[in-house]
């Protein structure tokens, strides 16, 4: 794990820079929320990480996955089934993290867009981190209840499909930050464009669905985004939405 890969945002709240892909750790005391859990493959990194900020495996309460696609949802089965601990979705995402269906990019649409600039190298990339690797969970759970959770960092979930039927934010409103997997990002290896901005088109299941939910983002109270790709962003989230949209078009 580089230097440089775990971030702190806030005091009990720290961004982890996989692969290709960031999970958060959310701490209070010695307790821990993890959001999210990058490829199958960013598996070490991901203990690694808990290991830099003194927590090992048993210390997690609950993982909680912003959307079952293979990096973010790589080792919730194996962190579930070795440790014993609980992993929560939107209720509309857990039949997506049993693989009753899957939402997600396919090699051939992939393929068709490799010609663009940086979208070969993140496939190789992909596909050697697992990528399409069988990551389906047995036990996945929705939320045990609305508002916010009683977990370390109290994660308040919001959902805002579009990128998946139930892809959710995580808001930490005394933080004032929202953990937004892939519904608003600040960075891609497919993408030229920095800052706040959706991913390309080819990743939504439902575009106008995942416009939409930019609206939803706007609306929430914080001035830090910890965002499921790219760096940490600092400044309003309600206008790194609006730009988002804005470069939508």
């Amino acid at each position: 794990m580089r230097e440089d890969a775990i971030v702190e945002a806030a005091a009990g709240v720290h961004l982890v820079h996989g692969s290709n892909t960031n999970w958060v750790i959310l701490t209070d005391g010695d307790a821990v929320t993890l959001v999210d859990t990058g490829y199958p493959g960013d598996r070490e990194e991901v203990l690694a990480s808990l290991d830099a900020l003194g927590h090992s495996p048993e210390a997690v309460s609950a993982v909680l996955i912003t959307h079952a696609h293979n990096d973010h949802l790589g080792s919730a089965e194996y962190l579930s089934g070795t440790f014993g601990i609980p992993v929560y979705l939107h209720e509309a995402e857990v039949p997506h993290a049993r693989r009753e269906f899957l939402h997600q990019v396919s090699v051939g649409q992939v393929m068709r867009q490799a010609w663009r600039p940086g979208v070969l190298p993140w496939a190789v990339h992909a596909i050697k981190s697992g990528g399409t690797a069988d990551v389906r969970m047995t036990r996945p759970e929705a939320f045990p209840a609305e508002g916010p959770l009683d977990l370390p960092g109290r994660p308040v979930p919001v959902h805002t499909p579009g990128h998946t039927p139930g892809h959710c934010v995580y808001h930490l409103p005394d933080a004032g930050i929202v953990i937004s997997g892939d519904a608003l990002v600040s960075g891609h290896p497919t993408s030229r464009i920095r800052g706040p901005q959706l991913l390309p088109a080819m990743f939504d299941a439902e575009r106008a669905g995942a416009l939409a939910s930019l609206r939803r983002i706007e609306a929430l109270a914080a001035d830090v985004l910890l965002p499921g790709h790219g760096s940490v962003h600092r400044g309003p989230v309600r206008e790194a939405a609006q730009r988002a949209q804005e470069l939508a078009g």
